[in-house]
């Protein structure tokens, strides 16, 4: 990526979601919250279902994904999936190119941030493991904020990195990161190869859609 005068920049801060987006979890979250459902004796979410709310806060998913089931059943359902997907969160990893993206807007010096539906620990727990914690000046959680769409979690990045919201960036993968970009009046672009099909995406406001990371890289590129 050539170097860029950043008095001539387009955005100070990129704000990424991390399912679907970062990293290639998908699949994974709509077996695990599939499989939580069968261990209780409940019906579960068919695939489409069950992706459509990958990206929000855990209890904001269930109520969405199976609204069928008693929301006294809730935490045990919770804590089920969290099992599951605790069985599985080693095996995952990030889509290809994402890291050495990541690493030449770090070296580029933009801001980086993630905004996300995963809890604190589990954010903290990919970040370590995949080793890419240092690329991220900010991060903010579901459970530290609010879930998405509300535009919570990017007014707080602004707020605490000093950058103002028309010169943020959000990428994410699913409407919930769309709609909380325009809700908090923050430019987006969206990736087709998470969670929402490209069909569903156009149903929220972006600058552009994106069909992998190599599309993604020649947009920043060119827009950033």
């Amino acid at each position: 990526m050539p170097q860029t005068s950043k008095s001539n920049r387009t955005y100070d801060l990129i704000v990424w979601d991390w399912d679907g987006t970062i990293m290639d979890s998908t699949p994974t979250i709509v077996h695990c919250i599939q499989q939580a459902c069968r261990d209780l004796g409940f019906k579960a979410p068919d695939d489409t279902l069950a992706s459509s709310v990958i990206g929000l806060g855990i209890q904001d998913s269930l109520r969405r994904a199976v609204p069928w089931i008693e929301p006294i059943h809730f935490p045990k359902l919770t804590d089920r999936f969290r099992y599951h997907y605790l069985a599985k969160d080693h095996e995952l990893d990030l889509f290809v190119g994402i890291r050495e993206l990541l690493q030449e807007l770090h070296d580029q010096q933009y801001l980086l941030a993630v905004a996300t539906g995963k809890s604190r620990v589990g954010l903290d727990r990919s970040l370590q493991h995949h080793e890419i914690g240092h690329l991220f000046h900010e991060t903010r959680t579901a459970d530290q904020s609010f879930s998405k769409p509300h535009p919570g979690m990017l007014l707080e990045l602004s707020d605490v990195t000093q950058v103002p919201t028309r010169r943020m960036l959000m990428i994410g993968d699913t409407t919930h990161d769309l709609d909380m970009a325009a809700n908090a009046g923050v430019d987006a672009v969206a990736v087709t190869y998470g969670a929402h099909p490209p069909s569903t995406l156009k149903e929220s406001p972006s600058l552009a859609h994106v069909d992998d990371v190599a599309q993604l890289s020649q947009w920043l590129k060119t827009n950033l």
